[in-house]
C-alpha cells in the first residue's frame, strides 16, 4: 500500500517536473502571451492591450528596424518595456525629441539597438536612456490578441519620418 502511494507520488513528481521544464523551454525560446501598459505605445497598442511575443528572433539576431520588442528596462531591471526598434548597430538616428528646434544625431554602437515608443511626447526611451544593448530584448511582439475588434498584426508605426537613411 505505501510503496503503491510512493510510487504514485513519485511519478507525479516526475511528470510534474518534465512539464515545468517543457513550459519553460516554450516561454523562454518560443514566446508567450504579453499585457502591455502604458501610454508609451499609442495609438499601436493601448494601455492593457493583449500581444503575444515570440523570442527566436532575439536568439537568431533578426530583430529589424520598425519591430516592436518587449526589453529589459534599462532603468529597472525588474520591469519590461515595449518600444518599436528605430535603428539597430551602425544606425544613424535622431537623437532629439520632435519639439527640439535643432536635431542632433548619432550612430548606434555595436551590439545596441536605439528604441522609441510610438507616443513621442509620452514615451521614455532611448532618447532619455541612450541605446539598449541587444541582450537586453526578451521578444518581439507579432500580433495583437485582445481587444478582439484590434486582433490581427501591428501597424505600421506613425513616427516613419524618424527612420533615417544614410
Amino acid at each position: 500500500m505505501l510503496r503503491n502511494v510512493l510510487g504514485k507520488t513519485f511519478r507525479f513528481l516526475g511528470y510534474t517536473v518534465q512539464y515545468g521544464c517543457i513550459a519553460h523551454c516554450a516561454f523562454e525560446y518560443l514566446g508567450g502571451i504579453v499585457v502591455c501598459s502604458g501610454p508609451s505605445m499609442e495609438p499601436t497598442i493601448q494601455n492593457y492591450d493583449i500581444v503575444f511575443s515570440e523570442n527566436l528572433s532575439r536568439h537568431f539576431y533578426c530583430i529589424r528596424k520598425g519591430d516592436i520588442v518587449i526589453v529589459k528596462s534599462p532603468n529597472d531591471p525588474k520591469s519590461n518595456i515595449c518600444k518599436r526598434v528605430i535603428g539597430l548597430e551602425g544606425d544613424k538616428v535622431c537623437t532629439s525629441n520632435p519639439s527640439d528646434f535643432l536635431k542632433s544625431h548619432s550612430y548606434v554602437p555595436k551590439g545596441h539597438v536605439w528604441l522609441e515608443g510610438d507616443n513621442l511626447r509620452n514615451s521614455t526611451d532611448s532618447r532619455c536612456y541612450g541605446p539598449v544593448p541587444y541582450g537586453l530584448i526578451r521578444g518581439r511582439i507579432c500580433f495583437k490578441i485582445w481587444p478582439l475588434n484590434d486582433f490581427g498584426f501591428l501597424r505600421a508605426s506613425p513616427n516613419g519620418h524618424r527612420f533615417l537613411d544614410d
